[in-house]
């Protein structure tokens, strides 16, 4: 959120998106298997899935459509991969 680009009008947001993330990882119990997805940096509001999507680092310029995030949280939910831990996704 500090990088150049990342719209700094949504700081607030993105700030208290990291906080809720360091208070899951700081309750949780042990036995608790917990993921957050975020968008590596916005949502494609006006693209057309592409029926694809990568984990990816954050990057302010990576957009993805709802869609093909939603793919990716269903395929998590489905089949976990990540564990206990917060991760982007992008478009691929």
């Amino acid at each position: 959120m500090d990088a150049p680009g990342y719209p700094q009008e949504w700081r607030e947001f993105y700030v208290g998106h990291g906080a809720g993330t360091e208070a899951l990882r700081a309750a949780a119990p042990e036995a608790l298997d917990w993921l957050v997805l975020s968008p590596a940096g916005d949502f494609d509001h006006e693209g057309e899935p592409s029926g694809g999507y990568a984990l990816a680092p954050a990057a302010a310029e990576s957009r993805i459509t709802l869609g093909d995030f939603a793919r990716a949280l269903l395929d998590e939910a489905e089949v976990p991969t990540l564990h206990r831990t917060h991760a982007g996704v992008s478009a691929t």
